[in-house]
């Protein structure tokens, strides 16, 4: 069931795990398949090194286990990845990472402000990378927290958690959007660490809002 969509999840779990955003474990990702209503999300407590497309687990939006053909259990955070489906019925993926510096600013309860162009590409509210508030993990309360919180972002951190992403395409775009995330707090992490952790200057919305392809390019008319 969902094969092609649990591929997916997988090579994007393994990925997680190679680019170092998810460690030991830690992460997890999920697809909502418009056509079933079914979200396919990995298992817990798998080494991605090892996880198999058997492995992924099909659930339905009401938490209940429709196919785990090697008898995984979902992540305990699937929780999160529900209530942002249904907050959100246009999105269509979700990853959870524990990127290092994401998770520091996560842990200092600190947003992430847009100080370069890259802040465009994590579809933040004002450009800035939320932290939704602190729920213990696997908890009702930690889903609500997240998924209010990117009722108009598609990048969040989870406070003394880590980092979220969502996007309405696929599970790569998600992905893609977590890595910005990571790299957007890297960088603040030493613009801050070289300014004596005085704010760098940041670009004003309406500048990023003011972004356009160059129209001086030209293309031949097919």
């Amino acid at each position: 069931m969902l094969e092609a969509i649990k591929d997916a999840v997988r090579q994007v779990a393994v990925r997680a795990q190679h680019d170092g955003l998810c460690k030991h474990k830690a992460g997890n990702f999920s697809v909502h398949d418009p056509e079933t209503g079914y979200v396919v999300v990995t298992p817990s407590g798998i080494d991605r090194d090892v996880l198999k497309v058997d492995d992924m687990v099909v659930m339905d939006m009401d938490g209940n286990v429709i196919e785990n053909l090697t008898g995984t259990k979902p992540s305990s955070e699937v929780l999160v990845h529900i209530a942002i489906y249904r907050e959100r019925p246009a999105v269509r993926a979700v990853a959870h990472t524990h990127s290092p510096y994401a998770t520091v600013f996560a842990v200092l309860n600190k947003p992430i402000p847009p100080f370069v162009y890259e802040a465009m590409y994590v579809g933040c509210k004002g450009h800035t990378i939320p932290v939704a508030p602190y729920g213990r993990p696997g908890t009702q309360a930690l889903a609500d927290n997240v998924s209010q919180t990117m009722k108009e972002s598609n990048a969040a951190l989870m406070q003394q958690h880590g980092a979220i992403a969502c996007d309405e395409h696929s599970i790569e775009a998600a992905y893609l959007t977590a890595c910005y995330t990571e790299e957007l707090a890297e960088l603040y992490h030493h613009i801050l660490s070289c300014n004596g952790w005085k704010e760098p200057e940041l670009l004003p919305v309406e500048e990023l809002q003011g972004w356009a392809y160059p129209s001086q390019i030209k293309f031949p008319k097919k």
